[in-house]
């Protein structure tokens, strides 16, 4: 099939000496108009360097989310000495991004001059990032993520791509960065393009989703990338969704398919119903644990839920926020379940979300047997079980008015093994129970 990109038509516009984009992209429901702000402003009282790592590090943390945004803890080893590895990570699921930021603290010369300035930066930070990268996989190291908190981190375990980060007060129209292949994906980027895909997309998962995706492809000027945003959004959202396996999800099941990039920013729709997954993500992230739980697994179950496609979300919320208000309304010696599943195309990844009547040991129990079942069954279909992993995360409403709901999550991942007695007791909970909100006792 052959898709059309849309006209995108763009112009810069001045706003207190830092470069905004307006593009006017024509979509099938007419012209959609978007202005793409300047880059964040820079910290007072830091060095221009540092300013623009701390502000590409916020814009990071804050539209995406603490939990994936990493820097190195302490002093890396490099042979008999030992070097400060200052690179910005983002770390989702098993992907990762080692950012380099490069700053033009001077005045800007004339556009030759800058051009080679900036092709200059862009190959030192290249080679700084597949440095790093091979660092990571010889010596794993502690890294502080934006909560504080202290992982190790094994370069072995991601998949990498390297992005230079250009901190400058005018690029000079059409320069396109270049440098010797890294081994690995790479791609420029502006600050105002960083903030842009974060504010857009509001997942660390979808921009590094989004990263990958374009760093195969032909450069394009800097500065330039909301342009092909949107042309690839625009392919997207003319791409013909797949065929659904009903002998894998069952009869129930319903195909659900949106854009992997959506063209209106996330959360447009004028409400905070998009926020449900920002709120349970945050839940996860700050809710205690014991051992043996790491942080590891506490990074392993956010990514988890942040794979939800940014298009879906504003759906889930609307959905999660109507659960929250149905399940309550049973008698006392009554629990009301509702749940939504999803799996992804590459059916590894399960993804639960429910809700009850309240939370106790009988429905944690009860939960856990659920994703159990569900996990089983789609593994024994898929015959992929070692690969695949199931994540629920299950909302009770709480009557103190201290907060409004209740986060638990069960993860499971591999074969499970359960025993036929196990099962049967599972699938006569279970599958015997519908899942439109019936109120079970």
């Amino acid at each position: 099939m052959t898709v059309t990109p849309p006209t995108a038509l763009w112009r810069l516009v001045d706003d207190d000496d830092a470069a905004a984009l307006t593009l006017i992209v024509d979509t099938p429901n007419g012209p959609h108009l978007r202005r793409i702000p300047p880059a964040l402003p820079l910290p007072a009282h830091v060095e221009h360097g540092t300013a623009a790592e701390e502000a590409a590090q916020t814009a990071a943390a804050t539209w995406g989310l603490p939990d994936f945004v990493f820097q190195q803890a302490a002093h890396a080893k490099k042979g008999s000495g030992s070097r400060e590895q200052g690179d910005r990570l983002l770390l989702a699921g098993r992907r990762g991004a080692v950012v380099q930021v490069k700053a033009r603290t001077i005045r800007p010369k004339a556009d030759a001059l800058e051009t080679n300035w900036i092709q200059k930066v862009a190959a030192k930070a290249m080679s700084q990032a597949k440095g790093s990268v091979r660092q990571l996989r010889m010596l794993p190291a502690d890294m502080v993520n934006g909560r504080g908190r202290v992982p190790r981190v094994d370069g072995n375990t991601f998949e990498w791509v390297a992005v230079f980060l250009l901190d400058h007060p005018g690029v000079p129209e059409g320069t396109v960065a270049s440098w010797q292949p890294a081994g690995m994906p790479s791609i420029a980027l502006t600050r105002r393009d960083w903030d842009f895909l974060f504010d857009q997309l509001r997942s660390t998962t979808a921009v590094l989703d989004y990263l990958f995706r374009v760093a195969e492809e032909p450069a394009v000027p800097l500065g330039e990338e909301p342009v092909r945003y949107y042309e690839l959004a625009a392919a997207d959202a003319a791409a013909e969704p797949g065929e659904m396996d009903h002998d894998l999800v069952g009869e129930g099941g319903a195909l659900y398919s949106v854009p992997r990039l959506p063209q209106a920013p996330a959360g447009d729709d004028g409400t905070r119903a998009h926020l449900m997954i920002r709120f349970m993500l945050e839940d996860l992230a700050l809710s205690p644990f014991a051992d043996p739980l790491t942080e590891a697994d506490r990074h392993t179950v956010l990514s988890d839920l942040d794979r939800l496609p940014v298009g879906a979300r504003t759906e889930w919320g609307h959905l999660l926020l109507d659960m929250l208000g149905d399940v309550p309304r049973v008698p006392d010696t009554h629990t009301k379940w509702r749940f939504r599943r999803q799996l992804d195309a590459d059916t590894r990844h399960q993804l639960i979300v429910g809700a009850a009547s309240r939370f106790n040991a009988e429905v944690q129990a009860a939960f856990s047997a659920y994703v159990q079942l569900r996990h089983h069954e789609v593994t024994s279909r898929t015959g992929r079980a070692e690969e695949s992993s199931t994540l629920g995360v299950l909302l009770t409403p709480r009557r103190d008015g201290y907060r409004p709901w209740d986060t638990s999550t069960v993860r499971v991942h591999g074969d499970l093994d359960l025993s036929e007695e196990d099962l049967q007791l599972y699938c006569e909970l279970w599958n015997d129970t519908a899942e439109d909100g019936s109120a079970v006792t």
